[in-house]
């Protein structure tokens, strides 16, 4: 009597599947399934579907179902539209047809390949099993060098676009800002660039009760339904540390599009691996950005040199701004005590390494000298801003207005000028050549005058290139001086220092090696560099 066959009707589709129509569609399979164990008198188990899996592969959801319910001895027929269908990697392919599927008894039935175990697989199976898996190779290709001229071109591929941004409805690869939500990116870009650390800036999102960007996502969209739903209502302003974190480091809030963080191992095996910063490709200026570039890179400066606080818990107002003025290195704080606790600091490196001969050198500072000396010039420069702004501005440029405004005046007439000669030397050049070509010059006058004109045009541009570099840096210095003015303005006459304070007006301190004075005291040279203007008088 003929054994009857319990089939199970496996079918599966790749992304890349979908773009070959209807054809290999999972309702296309169904149907070629369904009538073949139909006409067979095959009874159906069950249906087993990977919608949005890859060939390569084995680890699909559909594909272990049918395995366990093989193991199970619910299931002695398998049935696929074709070899296709049932993956793309032919040692694993082998593997099934060649040794599981016979050692199971399990027949298997490729139909529109007219492959059948039970009738004995072709010939030719292997080679087909070789094409399926290069047709894999090289459809992974061609996605990926797809997916790369797309974000070349400065499009957004992603199926979310970032928290603070929605997808652009008139085009669906480009990102807009989403005006319900920008504050919020911009709130924790001004607490960050005051000194806030990401911990301190997740608290005060969450009891502000400002939702996080995945309940932000279920509520307008829909999305992590399975995650908001049924969740207390307190979920959805949980900020994390990490979230604060990536969204603080992310360019996109500076208008950059950051491709390649991760790959996978290989077009088999979809692991995704982190990849070094060096191997990121940016595209800049792709979309409006939320965050100014200069307050960006502050933070990240700021993020890249933040320290822990000590052991009593009192913060570091002073972390990352410190540094040795000979090694580079950041200077490290330690407390003593003695009749009273007084805190200093000292070079990191020759703290660690202060037995190691030239190991730089202790650089050391009391804690209350230093502050005093910083709060005293802050004081300083917060009177002069308050006292007479356009005067401090003409400090800051090292110049009378009157003045530059001459020296600028100059460049641009000589700038005027050499761009005007240069159209002239060009429009000479292209009537020599019309001239030899026309044959009214010799080959030889031709190269002199050529090699003359040549000359010329390099000494011209040059001149242009520089003459519109010094302007640009001129127009710079004057932008960057009224932005620290403007920082400096924020402040009426401070008592007292805070990591806000500090952040907001100071790149960085260098602490040189103190000098002993033959009257027994000692002088230290404490170089302040402020944000946008360096080291001020």
């Amino acid at each position: 009597m003929k054994q009857p066959y319990n089939a199970a009707l496996y079918m599966r589709l790749s992304r890349d599947d979908e773009n070959y129509g209807d054809s290999i569609s999972i309702e296309t399979q169904r149907l070629v399934l369904n009538a073949y164990a139909r006409d067979q008198g095959f009874f159906v188990v069950n249906e087993y579907v990977d919608d949005g899996w890859s060939g390569t592969n084995f680890e699909r959801p559909g594909f272990q179902r049918m395995l366990d319910d093989i193991e199970a001895g619910k299931v002695n027929c398998v049935l696929v539209k074709d070899l296709s269908r049932f993956g793309r990697e032919h040692v694993a392919m082998d593997y099934y047809l060649e040794f599981y599927f016979p050692e199971k008894q399990i027949r298997f039935i490729a139909i529109t390949d007219n492959e059948d175990t039970e009738k004995g697989l072709s010939d030719f199976v292997p080679f087909k099993n070789l094409f399926n898996e290069f047709w894999a190779k090289d459809t992974s290709r061609k996605v990926k060098a797809a997916i790369h001229a797309k974000h070349a071109a400065g499009e957004c591929t992603a199926t979310k676009p970032p928290f603070g941004y929605i997808k652009d409805p008139e085009h669906k690869n480009h990102i807009i800002v989403d005006e319900e939500t920008r504050w919020i990116i911009e709130k924790m870009f001004d607490m960050a660039a005051h000194g806030a650390g990401t911990k301190r800036i997740a608290q005060a999102l969450a009891k502000e009760k400002i939702p996080t960007p995945g309940y932000t996502a279920y509520q307008r969209f829909g999305l992590y339904a399975n995650i908001y739903r049924d969740a207390p209502p307190e979920k959805a302003f949980a900020w994390s540390i990490s979230v604060v974190s990536d969204i603080l480091k992310d360019e996109t809030y500076i208008g950059n599009s950051i491709h390649n963080k991760q790959s996978t191992v290989s077009y088999k095996n979809k692991k995704r691996l982190k990849k070094p910063s060096d191997d990121w490709f940016r595209v800049e200026g792709t979309h409006e950005p939320i965050i100014d570039a200069d307050i960006f890179w502050q933070v990240q400066e700021q993020i890249g040199n933040r320290r822990r606080a000590m052991k009593d818990a009192e913060p570091q107002i002073f972390a990352g701004l410190l540094k040795c003025a000979d090694c580079g290195r950041a200077m490290a704080i330690s407390s003593i005590t003695a009749h009273a606790v007084y805190r200093y600091y000292n070079c990191s490196k020759y703290r660690r390494y202060s037995r190691i001969t030239g190991a730089c050198s202790s650089h050391s500072i009391r804690y209350d000298v230093l502050y005093q000396h910083i709060l005293s010039r802050i004081q300083y420069w917060v009177e002069r801003a308050r006292a007479d702004e356009q005067e401090l501005l003409q400090k800051l440029l090292s110049t009378t207005d009157r003045e530059r405004q001459a020296v600028l005046k100059k460049q641009a007439a000589e700038l005027k000028k050499a761009e005007k000669r240069k159209e002239d030397v060009d429009r000479r050049f292209a009537k020599v050549y019309e001239d030899w070509a026309d044959e009214r010059i010799t080959e030889y006058n031709f190269k002199m005058l050529s090699q003359k004109y040549q000359a010329e045009q390099r000494e011209i541009e040059e001149k242009i290139s520089q003459l519109q570099a010094s302007i640009e840096k001129e127009h710079q210095n004057v932008e960057d001086a009224e932005k620290w003015i403007k920082l400096v303005r924020q402040y009426e006459y401070p008592t007292e220092l805070t990591a806000e304070l500090l952040n907001t007006l100071i790149e960085k301190i260098l602490i040189h090696k103190p000098v002993k004075l033959a009257s027994g005291y000692r002088d230290q040279e404490i170089e302040i560099f402020y944000r946008f203007v360096g080291k001020l008088d």
